[in-house]
């Protein structure tokens, strides 16, 4: 199998046309499905089966939601004009001290789809005027606007999402 490339040594060009707008919002609306989906029917077991010092696929699942403020407040500082846009914490401790192996799968993926339709539609409330708007992104150190930021939360996703069935292979 090909070989991942960690998350943070993707490079983004950010030259996707605004009229891409809605497809990225589809995008992001469909992840919560996505998830339940790449879930469903997998016992307790290997949903919080750890693969040497890896985060379980429940685990995973929980990182998504632990994210969805951080991409809640960048979309409300784009849609103030701020200029630049909040950090993320790259040590993830948030994931790491929230025990998420612990706590129902349903509750994780309940409290995704809720803070994601958060997040749909903080971006559907958006302006042409918004839309053009940039702030710039502490880690890349590049100028976002909102499709921008819609699109590496979309690509977030599915880094996440596709290590869920990385993990689900390896558990059979």
């Amino acid at each position: 199998m090909i070989a991942r490339q960690p998350w943070f040594e993707r490079q983004f060009d950010f030259a996707i046309p605004l009229s891409r707008f809605p497809d990225i919002v589809e995008r992001l609306r469909g992840a919560p499905l996505r998830l339940a989906e790449r879930v469903a029917n997998l016992d307790a077991g290997r949903l919080t089966r750890r693969e040497a010092d890896t985060w379980s696929i429940q685990e995973t699942a929980g990182h998504l939601v632990d994210l969805e403020p951080l991409w809640l407040q960048r979309v409300h500082q784009l849609l103030h004009g701020e200029a630049e846009l909040a950090p993320a914490d790259l040590t993830n401790r948030k994931t790491h001290e929230a025990a998420h192996n612990t706590r129902p799968i349903q509750d994780i993926l309940r409290e995704f789809d809720a803070a994601r339709a958060t997040l749909v539609r903080a971006l559907e409330s958006a302006d042409d005027t918004a839309l053009g708007r940039t702030a710039l992104h502490p880690r890349l150190k590049t100028p976002m606007r909102l499709i921008d930021l819609g699109l590496f939360v979309a690509e977030h996703d599915d880094h996440h999402l596709a290590r869920i069935t990385q993990l689900r292979r390896a558990s059979r």
